[in-house]
């Protein structure tokens, strides 16, 4: 795989539980500042923090671009399946808000970007897929990638059913062929499924291998 260089990152934890994201690395508590008003209206808060994620890591809009959540917005979709069963009308906003790559819509709208945008969902894997993808941009020629994994509330319904980390999360990464710091992989052990708040704790330093198997090294 195409060796993986990380050059900077931002997370954001509104209810911390636990983990905490250094101060220089935060984007507003209040998310959304990248966004028009009129454009902010159609996010939730995770989906109006990816977007300060991505634009504080690609504040050119000239980066290709990957979003990865194991659930999405879920409490758009659940609430499109009660309607169905009601025989109540979707709404095509709502579904529209609902797909895995509407805050990549949105995103590309607010910043003007015509670069490559891509939105993954690998059932627990979603950090692997991503920097899988991200290999193969940077592979192709690209001189960095930015991807961010993220997850939003789940609903009540869905708490005895799925794998989360309980509350808000998400965390951005710039990547590049070279570099000062490599993300070392031992393809060798076994995986665990992190969520975005374990990918902080380890970009902060305080665990040092990532689903026991991926480490940062300076070189």
């Amino acid at each position: 795989m195409q060796p993986l260089y990380l050059e900077d990152w931002r997370g954001w934890l509104p209810s911390e539980r636990g983990h905490t994201v250094p101060r220089q690395r935060q984007i507003d508590a209040r998310p959304g500042t990248s966004l028009p008003p009129m454009l902010r209206r159609r996010l939730d808060e995770p989906g109006r923090a990816v977007c300060d994620l991505l634009a504080a890591l690609d504040p050119e809009a000239r980066h290709p671009l990957i979003h990865a959540s194991r659930h999405g917005d879920t409490r758009h979709t659940l609430a499109m399946l009660e309607e169905l069963i009601a025989g109540a009308p979707l709404s095509p906003t709502r579904f529209s808000m609902s797909v895995h790559n509407a805050v990549l819509g949105v995103h590309s709208i607010a910043r003007q970007h015509h670069r490559p945008l891509q939105a993954l969902g690998a059932c627990g894997q979603e950090f692997e897929a991503l920097m899988t993808e991200a290999a193969g941009y940077l592979a192709e020629g690209h001189s960095a990638v930015v991807v961010v994994f993220a997850e939003g509330p789940l609903p009540e319904a869905y708490a005895d059913h799925a794998t989360h980390p309980g509350h808000p999360c998400a965390v951005g990464l710039r990547l590049a062929r070279s570099g000062e710091t490599r993300l070392s992989l031992d393809a060798t052990q076994s995986t665990a499924a992190p969520t975005p708040a374990t990918v902080i704790d380890w970009l902060a330093g305080r665990t040092p291998l990532l689903a026991r198997r991926w480490r940062l090294e300076a070189v």
